[in-house]
């Protein structure tokens, strides 16, 4: 069993589609960022960085006691070591799945923060901060453009790389960006997206959880980008998530 700790975030979101993609049984543990309970004391035992998301494996290959992750770059190499899925064994596969995930872990992801940052929560709407990070994130969504254009996935095969790319090219809108200027890249969100849209995927959680930490899976809403609600009374088990489109 692996607990989650989990918050609707392009990064918690990379996890629960390794999770989900692998039918790995997981118990999602919400952390409301927006509340700080990031900074509580039993979460950062697990993520030190204070930061989402972090896991709990609690049946380690090494059949030893759990092992904590933090870091979503770091959780997703582990998974995929764990089960065998989602990266190549060959030397030279596995190294294009590991690069481009470091790539996004290095750019997309911080950069793409940095940009919502500046363009939508900044008080002091800074026009150099918010030129500088939108005009970046357009180069990076130019780099996946490039990289995609002999290839369905980031490292030939579906794998992590993807994972961990996917939920930040959701909020593109947010971002300030067009997929039509990138029809590579917009080739590629949507092979994914529709992965998601199958309507025979099911969860492999243990237990219920709230709206607020589901994943973006359900078919009318997989293509969202998710805020948690203020509230959300708990899900019983099997039964659909209610989603709130961003």
């Amino acid at each position: 069993m692996i607990d989650l700790h989990y918050w609707t975030t392009p990064n918690g979101h990379k996890i629960t589609i390794f999770l989900e993609e692998t039918g790995l049984p997981y118990n999602i543990i919400p952390v409301n960022i927006g509340k700080g309970e990031q900074f509580k004391s039993n979460f950062l035992a697990v993520s030190p960085n204070n930061r989402i998301p972090a896991i709990v494996d609690h049946a380690p290959a090494d059949g030893g006691k759990p092992i904590s992750i933090f870091e979503s770059g770091a959780i997703l190499l582990y998974l995929a070591d764990k089960t065998g899925k989602f990266i190549a064994r060959d030397v030279r596969g596995r190294t294009e799945s590991i690069q481009w995930l470091f790539w996004q872990m290095g750019n997309l992801g911080p950069m793409a923060g940095q940009n919502n940052h500046f363009s939508n929560y900044a008080v002091e709407k800074l026009p150099y901060a918010i030129d500088r990070y939108r005009n970046e994130v357009n180069r990076l969504y130019g780099v996946l453009n490039n990289r995609l254009a002999d290839r369905a996935f980031l490292a030939g095969e579906y794998s992590i790389a993807d994972m961990a790319s996917y939920p930040w090219i959701v909020p593109y809108e947010r971002q300030g960006q067009k997929l039509e200027d990138f029809p590579n890249l917009k080739r590629w969100f949507e092979a994914i997206r529709r992965r998601w849209c199958a309507p025979t995927r099911r969860r492999r959680r243990s237990t219920p959880i709230s709206a607020a930490s589901a994943p973006p899976r359900s078919a009318r809403s997989c293509s969202a980008r998710l805020r948690p609600p203020s509230s959300a009374p708990p899900r019983r088990r099997g039964e659909a998530p209610s989603l709130i489109r961003a």
